[in-house]
Protein backbone atom coordinates (compact mmCIF):
# COMPACT_ATOMS: atom_id res chain seq x y z
CA UNK A 1 0.00 0.00 0.00
CA UNK A 2 1.27 3.87 -0.55
CA UNK A 3 1.82 6.14 1.89
CA UNK A 4 -0.10 9.42 1.90
CA UNK A 5 2.88 11.23 0.24
CA UNK A 6 3.36 9.12 -2.52
CA UNK A 7 -0.18 9.49 -3.31
CA UNK A 8 0.20 13.15 -2.87
CA UNK A 9 3.30 13.63 -4.79
CA UNK A 10 2.09 11.12 -7.75
CA UNK A 11 -1.63 13.15 -7.72
CA UNK A 12 0.78 16.68 -7.97
CA UNK A 13 2.54 14.90 -10.90
CA UNK A 14 -0.25 13.69 -12.70
CA UNK A 15 -2.60 17.07 -12.54
CA UNK A 16 1.30 18.87 -14.05
CA UNK A 17 1.19 16.43 -17.06
CA UNK A 18 -2.54 17.05 -17.80
CA UNK A 19 -2.29 20.86 -17.49
CA UNK A 20 0.60 20.68 -19.94
CA UNK A 21 -1.23 18.63 -22.81
CA UNK A 22 -4.03 21.15 -22.07
CA UNK A 23 -1.95 23.98 -22.96
CA UNK A 24 -0.24 22.19 -25.91
CA UNK A 25 -3.57 21.26 -27.27
CA UNK A 26 -4.87 24.86 -26.75
CA UNK A 27 -1.54 26.16 -28.31
CA UNK A 28 -2.29 24.16 -31.76
CA UNK A 29 -6.01 25.37 -31.86
CA UNK A 30 -5.95 27.67 -35.00
CA UNK A 31 -7.91 30.86 -34.01
CA UNK A 32 -8.61 32.81 -36.87
CA UNK A 33 -6.74 35.89 -37.26
CA UNK A 34 -9.17 38.95 -37.31
CA UNK A 35 -9.33 40.53 -41.08
CA UNK A 36 -7.88 43.84 -41.14
CA UNK A 37 -9.98 46.71 -42.28
CA UNK A 38 -10.16 47.59 -45.49
CA UNK A 39 -8.92 51.17 -46.59
CA UNK A 40 -11.53 53.51 -47.14
CA UNK A 41 -11.08 54.91 -50.19
CA UNK A 42 -10.85 59.07 -50.50
CA UNK A 43 -9.83 61.71 -52.59
CA UNK A 44 -6.45 62.66 -52.50
CA UNK A 45 -6.62 65.89 -54.45
CA UNK A 46 -9.36 66.65 -51.43
CA UNK A 47 -7.24 64.89 -49.17
CA UNK A 48 -4.32 67.70 -49.81
CA UNK A 49 -6.69 70.73 -49.25
CA UNK A 50 -7.59 69.13 -45.67
CA UNK A 51 -4.30 68.71 -44.98
CA UNK A 52 -3.45 72.17 -45.64
CA UNK A 53 -6.14 73.38 -43.65
CA UNK A 54 -6.23 71.37 -40.68
CA UNK A 55 -2.70 72.71 -40.15
CA UNK A 56 -0.85 69.16 -40.98
CA UNK A 57 1.73 70.75 -42.91
CA UNK A 58 2.79 72.71 -40.11
CA UNK A 59 4.35 69.71 -37.86
CA UNK A 60 4.52 67.07 -41.13
CA UNK A 61 5.85 69.23 -43.99
CA UNK A 62 3.45 69.76 -47.10
CA UNK A 63 4.27 66.68 -48.46
CA UNK A 64 3.72 64.57 -45.17
CA UNK A 65 7.79 64.26 -45.43
CA UNK A 66 8.02 64.66 -41.46
CA UNK A 67 10.69 66.39 -39.43
CA UNK A 68 12.67 65.24 -36.35
CA UNK A 69 11.90 68.48 -35.13
CA UNK A 70 7.75 69.06 -35.20
CA UNK A 71 6.73 65.74 -36.09
CA UNK A 72 6.87 62.56 -37.93
CA UNK A 73 6.82 60.95 -41.53
CA UNK A 74 3.69 59.88 -42.87
CA UNK A 75 4.33 59.40 -46.64
CA UNK A 76 4.99 58.07 -48.96
CA UNK A 77 4.45 54.60 -47.15
CA UNK A 78 1.81 55.50 -44.84
CA UNK A 79 1.35 53.04 -41.73
CA UNK A 80 -2.18 51.31 -42.12
CA UNK A 81 -5.43 53.41 -42.10
CA UNK A 82 -6.76 51.43 -39.05
CA UNK A 83 -3.31 52.50 -37.42
CA UNK A 84 -3.49 55.98 -38.76
CA UNK A 85 -7.38 56.69 -37.90
CA UNK A 86 -6.46 55.29 -34.30
CA UNK A 87 -3.83 58.18 -33.58
CA UNK A 88 -5.31 61.00 -35.27
CA UNK A 89 -8.14 60.26 -32.98
CA UNK A 90 -6.52 59.46 -29.74
CA UNK A 91 -2.76 60.64 -30.22
CA UNK A 92 0.00 59.70 -27.34
CA UNK A 93 2.20 62.49 -28.23
CA UNK A 94 2.08 66.33 -28.40
CA UNK A 95 -0.47 65.86 -31.58
CA UNK A 96 -3.90 67.43 -30.35
CA UNK A 97 -6.42 64.99 -30.62
CA UNK A 98 -8.53 64.85 -34.07
CA UNK A 99 -12.08 63.38 -32.71
CA UNK A 100 -14.91 62.97 -35.91
CA UNK A 101 -16.48 65.81 -34.32
CA UNK A 102 -13.03 67.99 -35.82
CA UNK A 103 -12.59 65.68 -38.90
CA UNK A 104 -15.16 63.32 -39.95
CA UNK A 105 -14.05 59.85 -41.49
CA UNK A 106 -14.49 61.33 -45.02
CA UNK A 107 -11.86 63.90 -44.64
CA UNK A 108 -9.85 61.32 -42.53
CA UNK A 109 -9.79 58.88 -45.55
CA UNK A 110 -9.10 61.86 -48.14
CA UNK A 111 -6.14 62.89 -46.05
CA UNK A 112 -5.25 59.16 -45.52
CA UNK A 113 -5.23 59.51 -49.12
CA UNK A 114 -3.12 62.20 -50.03
CA UNK A 115 -0.40 61.13 -47.73
CA UNK A 116 -0.53 57.65 -49.62
CA UNK A 117 -0.20 59.35 -52.85
CA UNK A 118 3.30 61.08 -51.81
CA UNK A 119 6.00 60.11 -54.54
CA UNK A 120 9.29 58.48 -53.21
CA UNK A 121 12.13 61.03 -53.00
CA UNK A 122 14.81 60.43 -55.27
CA UNK A 123 17.79 59.18 -54.18
CA UNK A 124 20.40 61.33 -52.73
CA UNK A 125 23.12 60.43 -55.33
CA UNK A 126 20.48 60.85 -58.26
CA UNK A 127 20.43 64.81 -57.56
CA UNK A 128 23.47 66.25 -58.77
CA UNK A 129 23.91 68.95 -56.65
CA UNK A 130 24.16 66.47 -53.63
CA UNK A 131 26.51 64.24 -55.08
CA UNK A 132 30.00 64.57 -53.87
CA UNK A 133 32.58 65.73 -56.12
Amino acid sequence: MKSFWELRVGGWALTLMLLTVASVAAAQVQTPSPQPAATPSGNADEGKKLFLSYGCYQCHGREAQGSSATGPRLGPRPIAFTTFSRYVRRPTGQMPPYTAKVVSDADLANIYAYVQSRATPAAAQSIPLLREP
